[in-house]
């Protein structure tokens, strides 16, 4: 490889060719801390502290490891969506009869409803993300945050102002708006929306799903792709936006399965955003050759090929081989290495030990290394 090619590869926005999904698996101490509060032994200040305390360790992990972007762990979480959309003005939380159903496991019982007007104001995430910049040193700080349209999948509308969806739609997509405006405002130049809806046009036997409770596939990936674009269309130039789309992570199980191909167009070629977090660790998620609808050089796609569902190291050159395949249909300088999801979606966590999940992330910086040299 010549040295102009070289130094095409190196990349110094985001995402990174070693990068991560966000989410990283609680320690003991705020494991301990969470139910000291929650059994009103703990203040809310003194929680804050240990939190504090602790992410302040992950991050300096995080930058030993060799990552360029740092997160919190979404630290300060319980859910990896609930915690943001209910504190969305007109939102509120909730507990269900049960809770969300994955592969032979169900979480505890909890969602949101959307109860008035909704809109974005003083969200107490613009603090976490201003404590993880304050850290961040001359790494980037990543801030992770649901799409708008987990809102919109998972939330109840228990209101008559959104009788007319399109108003609804309106709302969110001005909240998301202001949302993004705010944390930029704030130092953020590296956001993610995640993303489990996209999953239910995966497989055949989900849409059919989908086609039971009297919706059409094809219009809702088409107003799937219209909420995200309007919400990110006003995104500085400066800010990178990712997505990463995902089909459930919750004590190392899953709820969907199926490739990207029913969505292939829709995803890879009609999403403003600079950058897909995508997962590729095993059959579930299909081959590669959606990809080939990748339509933007500009667009970064990110192989979630490290598994962060168990401890085993994958092979490295098994790895590299599958890099290669995938640059049969995108230019190896678009591609990307993540593990395929975060090691805590909620605050229960994968069924892995914290010392496996700073070797998957050095794995992964180790295996980047080695292929965009």
């Amino acid at each position: 490889m010549n040295q102009s090619a070289t130094k095409s590869l190196k990349r110094s926005i985001p995402p990174f060719r070693a990068d991560q999904v966000g989410s990283l698996l609680r320690t003991e101490a705020i494991k301990k801390a969470r139910e000291q509060r929650a059994a009103g032994s703990l203040s809310a200040e003194q929680l804050k502290e240990i939190e504090d305390q602790e992410i302040r360790r992950m991050v300096d992990k995080q930058k030993e490891i060799g990552l360029q972007a740092v997160t919190d762990g979404e630290f300060r979480r319980s859910w990896w969506h609930f915690d943001f959309l209910e504190n969305l003005d007109g939102v509120e939380g909730y507990e269900p009869e049960s809770g969300i159903q994955f592969h032979g496991v169900q979480t505890k019982a909890h969602s949101v409803k959307v109860t008035g007007k909704l809109d974005f104001s003083d969200h107490p995430m613009l603090e976490h993300f201003k404590f993880l910049q304050g850290l961040a040193g001359s790494h980037t700080a990543k801030m992770t945050i649901p799409s708008p349209s987990m809102l919109y999948y998972r939330g109840k509308i228990e209101t008559p102002l959104y009788e007319d969806k399109e108003v609804f739609f309106r709302d969110l997509t001005l909240a998301y708006q202001k949302a993004i405006r705010a944390f930029y405002d704030v130092g953020c130049r590296y956001l993610q929306l995640d993303d489990t809806s996209w999953a239910s046009f995966f497989s055949e036997e989900s849409r059919e799903k989908l086609r039971a409770e009297g919706k059409d596939p094809e219009a809702m990936l088409e107003l799937s792709a219209k909420i995200i674009n309007e919400s990110i269309g006003a995104r500085p130039a400066d800010m990178a936006i990712t997505m990463h789309i995902c089909r459930g992570n919750f004590r190392s199980t899953w709820t969907a399965s199926g490739g990207y191909d029913a969505a292939a167009e829709a995803i890879f070629g009609g999403l403003n955003l600079d950058g897909l977090f995508l997962e590729f660790d095993d059959e579930r998620s299909g081959g590669f050759e959606p990809l080939r609808y990748v339509n933007r050089p500009d667009l970064q796609v990110v192989l979630g090929l490290i598994t962060s569902k168990f401890g085993e190291l994958e092979n490295p050159d098994t790895i590299k081989r599958r890099i290669e395949e995938a640059a049969r249909y995108v230019s190896l300088d678009q591609l990307c290495l993540s593990p395929q999801c975060g090691f805590a979606s909620t605050e229960e966590g994968n069924l892995v030990a914290e010392e496996q999940q700073w070797a998957k992330l050095r794995h992964v910086v180790e295996i980047a290394a080695d292929v965009w040299k």
